[in-house]
């Protein structure tokens, strides 16, 4: 699929293997069994928050319709499957013809969920739908989860701007879509080129100590960077002593010196250090960056020192403690028939250990207080209640197979902000607490 109504410089490979291999062994006894036409609606939710995590991000959206859009078997894959005897030959030909031409809705991307919200739900026959729980369910996972993580850290570090550098950190894939979930939930820039390239994120970066170590001096290392990058550089000055580094970094690049950054030590400690000595120095316009394996709990901690920018690694690429968004993909309802007009019929699994669900294909809206905010996050079947019509969460995606929903990323990042500022401020607590809002179910037993 050629991205370029986006502006994307990058074309999306077949997604078809990005699977388990029961869906594929499901639809063969479903064809088998004539069962495989018949109407079903699937639904993305999470029974659960990570622990101690007020809200979660929809994130991966964006990604999941690609995904979509390019489930294709090509001959490879096709021949892949036969030669493995994944399959039998009238699952193949079947594969071969796939094309989802179903219609998913879900809650927009960048947009906040609770436990049992309905955050995606597709619906099409049974062939179509069982086939995309896997790949559906590793974008959203992974994306939501370091989407949350960045959400908590933004909101810690209030204006000041998060650098995502966390590429080294993680599968050199997953890091373009951790890049891009960073984003969404409130970072500024990333050092990951990949990610700049494919989605336009702005990029940053100067040098390593291993540059500062290249050198016969410091005071070379600086020069050499700031005559190839100019003043406005940034300087990494803790590779032997900070205080000379940063004596050193204004004297060579004078009072116009964009930035230090410090990667090690006591941030909060030597940051008040630095930024003493910089406005003794002149260089009072010079800003101070701290890295150094940051998460959120740091940054609050960091909130009264004078830091400019923090660059965030390894806590954000695997979600700050919590990598998965923990969501599921569940039948919720089937038709009785490969008839189009019967009737969908409600079905959920019964089980216990915490693995229930409700059955029935779900609408979702949030309910606001007198202030306009969010007091409960309301999830039914059947007719939404005529005081919450005006307020859907679920907007559609794809219809008829075609995707109807693709927006820019900085829509989404736009649309978090938003979302957060909407939530009572306890969201942004970072001590640990049940949601912010509780999930209230309105029950219709007919499932339609």
């Amino acid at each position: 699929m050629n991205t370029a109504d986006l502006g994307l410089p990058v074309e999306v490979p077949s997604t078809a293997l990005f699977t388990d291999q029961y869906e594929l062994t499901m639809l063969q006894a479903a064809l088998k069994a004539g069962t495989a036409e018949r109407r079903s609606v699937f639904e993305v939710f999470t029974r659960r928050l990570p622990e101690g995590r007020r809200y979660g991000v929809v994130a991966g959206t964006g990604r999941v319709l690609d995904a979509v859009e390019n489930f294709r078997f090509d001959t490879d894959v096709l021949r892949f499957l036969r030669e493995r005897a994944i399959v039998d030959d009238e699952t193949l030909d079947r594969l071969a013809r796939y094309r989802f031409s179903g219609d998913i809705w879900g809650y927009p991307e960048g947009e906040v969920y609770f436990p049992g919200s309905p955050i995606l739900r597709v619906e099409g026959t049974f062939a179509e739908c069982v086939l995309l729980e896997t790949v559906i369910l590793s974008i959203l996972n992974h994306d939501s989860a370091i989407a949350a993580a960045a959400s908590r850290m933004s909101s810690a570090a209030g204006d000041r701007p998060l650098i995502e550098m966390g590429a080294r950190r993680t599968h050199e894939l997953a890091a373009v879509a951790a890049s891009r979930a960073a984003y969404i939930g409130g970072f500024a820039t990333t050092s990951d080129l990949a990610a700049g390239f494919r989605y336009g994120i702005p990029t940053v970066g100067t040098s390593a100590h291993a540059f500062t170590l290249l050198h016969d001096s410091e005071r070379d290392a600086f020069r050499a960077q700031v005559d190839s990058l100019g003043r406005g550089t940034t300087l990494l000055v803790d590779t032997y002593d900070v205080t000379e580094a940063v004596r050193l970094a204004v004297e060579v690049a004078g009072p116009e010196l964009g930035a230090v950054r410090i990667d090690s030590g006591d941030l909060l400690l030597v940051a008040h250090r630095v930024r003493r000595q910089l406005d003794e120095l002149g260089a009072t316009g010079t800003r101070v960056i701290v890295t150094s394996d940051l998460d959120e709990y740091a940054i609050a901690s960091l909130a009264a020192a004078p830091v400019d920018a923090y660059g965030v690694g390894t806590q954000l690429v695997t979600g700050s403690g919590h990598p998965t968004a923990s969501m599921v993909y569940k039948l919720v309802a089937r038709a009785g028939s490969d008839d189009p007009a019967s009737p969908l019929v409600p079905v959920a699994k019964k089980s216990s250990g915490g693995k229930t669900s409700v059955g029935g294909r779900k609408w979702a809206a949030r309910r606001l207080d007198a202030h306009g905010v969010a007091e409960a996050e309301v999830v039914g079947t059947g007719a939404m209640p005529a005081e919450l019509a005006d307020r859907p969460l679920l907007v559609e995606l794809v219809k008829g197979g075609s995707v109807v929903a693709r927006e820019p990323l900085d829509a989404v990042r736009d649309r978090h902000r938003a979302a957060r500022a909407g939530l009572p401020l306890s969201a942004t607590q970072l001590s640990r607490g049940e949601p912010v809002i509780p999930t209230e179910y309105v029950h219709d037993r007919s499932g339609s």
